[in-house]
């Protein structure tokens, strides 16, 4: 992806999540300048902030996701068993566009339409190899309630409902009749070694740098933070 095409994906995002009320916390808008001089290790560490995906195949508007993490724990509480135990998310996931079928090792997720149109989640249980089971009757929890689908099936979520996917569910969604502002309420994330895919993909876009970054994606920190960018 273009840094620009990037760029304007923020802009728009931004405009959008603010149109159903939601406020991004301050850091969402500090300059990658401030982010770099003040690298605050509870966000930098805990990969906090913006994280815009083509999933390295070029064609965002039809493969993608926009993402900003807002919280996140540590790998290390979990396993301790005390301590921040969570994550959340705020995404959006234009008309059509497919978040590939994919599954976690760990994260267990609540995914919530909190606006727009609806969104449509496909899915299938895992198989005992943990690749996809093709046959098995899926069953997820929506807002505390049970339901039932073949495999493959399609769950739709309107605004204010909500569906648990637990580890090793596989799932891929996108919007339907609109552009859907999605709520993600989970485990600690770890989008660097806890998302399985169905294909041969990457999780983070690959950045051609045709314009200065307007802020830092989760993607950019190793680099223009840590490293000699």
């Amino acid at each position: 992806m273009k840094r620009s095409r990037i760029n304007e994906i923020i802009r728009e995002g931004d405009a959008f999540i603010r149109s159903f009320g939601y406020v991004m916390p301050p850091f969402a808008y500090w300059s990658p300048e401030e982010l770099k001089t003040r690298r605050p290790a509870g966000i930098v560490d805990s990969r906090l902030g913006w994280d815009i995906t083509d999933y390295g195949q070029g064609k965002y508007d039809e493969l993608g996701l926009f993402l900003f993490t807002v919280r996140n724990g540590r790998a290390e509480d979990l396993t301790r068993g005390t301590g921040m135990l969570y994550a959340e998310k705020i995404m959006i996931s234009r008309k059509d566009q497919l978040s590939p079928m994919h599954r976690h090792i760990v994260k267990a997720e609540d995914i919530i339409n909190r606006g727009g149109g609806k969104l449509v989640l496909e899915l299938f249980m895992p198989a005992e190899d943990g690749g996809i089971d093709r046959h098995k009757e899926v069953e997820v929890p929506t807002d505390g309630v049970v339901r039932k689908l073949p495999a493959g099936g399609l769950l739709k979520l309107d605004p204010g409902e909500s569906v648990t996917l637990l580890p090793g569910v596989w799932h891929a969604f996108w919007g339907e009749g609109g552009d859907v502002l999605i709520g993600e309420v989970s485990t600690v994330n770890d989008d660097l070694t806890d998302n399985i895919f169905a294909d041969p993909i990457g999780r983070f876009s690959n950045i051609e740098e045709d314009e200065a970054p307007l802020r830092l994606l989760v993607s950019d920190y190793d680099r223009f933070i840590d490293g000699n960018a």
